[in-house]
């Protein structure tokens, strides 16, 4: 028996599927910014001379870098709500799906960034920072001012490209029933019986946009290569 096609649902459902989008935009732009902050910080004390800092860096990276980042979500889903209504006196029906899938992504994307920006940090000269003490700074203040400047600038491609690697795994928030793209789609191809469609088009949706995403990543790339 041949499937018929039918693309019929795809149009009238346009409006429910950008308000899924937005949601996996806003996780990502989330978790990329919490996540290279934090990665930082762990990156830096990671690198530190200080073993408790340097241990405990290593042992959240090495944690999160072992588990599968579905089972960070759920426990996220399961625990974050409790913590957030027991802390804030907050409506047991109050949503808060969203508010867990954003700490758990952060969370778990920064041990990520924290190996990309330490191995950008350890690719900078070690010269740059007895240069940088030589001339009165501190530890620090190079760090800050010299160190990182040009580590940022050497690891812009792999952050973007985790960026990219990100917004591709906001799809599992289906597991807490979050309306991301991905669970939109789903929700309206299941309503309407053309689940297939719709899961195509959502396939297709973050094909292009990924793939225009990694061209411009390859072409900065090529350009500070270049540069």
């Amino acid at each position: 028996m041949n499937y018929e096609f039918d693309w019929s649902s795809i149009p009238g459902a346009l409006p429910f599927l950008w308000e899924g989008m937005k949601v996996s935009l806003e996780i990502t732009v989330i978790a990329v910014i919490f996540g290279i902050v934090w990665g930082t910080l762990l990156a830096m004390m990671r690198l530190s001379s200080v073993k408790p800092l340097s241990w405990f860096a290593a042992g959240y990276v090495n944690l999160f870098r072992a588990i599968p980042l579905v089972m960070v979500l759920l426990w996220f889903f399961l625990i974050v709500p409790q913590v957030l209504r027991g802390a804030f006196n907050l409506d047991p029906n109050t949503d808060v799906r969203l508010t867990s899938a954003m700490v758990g992504f952060a969370l778990f994307e920064s041990a990520y960034y924290s190996e990309i920006i330490r191995a950008g940090i350890q690719s900078v000269p070690k010269g740059q920072v007895s240069a940088a003490s030589a001339l009165g700074m501190t530890y620090a203040q190079a760090m800050r001012l010299v160190v990182l400047p040009q580590a940022f600038r050497n690891m812009v491609p792999l952050l973007l490209t985790q960026a990219i690697v990100l917004f591709q795994d906001t799809s599992l928030v289906y597991v807490s029933a979050l309306a991301d793209f991905f669970g939109a789609a789903y929700k309206v191809g299941d309503r309407d019986g053309r689940l297939v469609e719709l899961l195509v088009f959502a396939g297709a949706v973050y094909f292009v946009l990924c793939f225009c995403l990694s061209q411009f990543v390859r072409r900065l790339q090529k350009r500070m290569a270049v540069a």
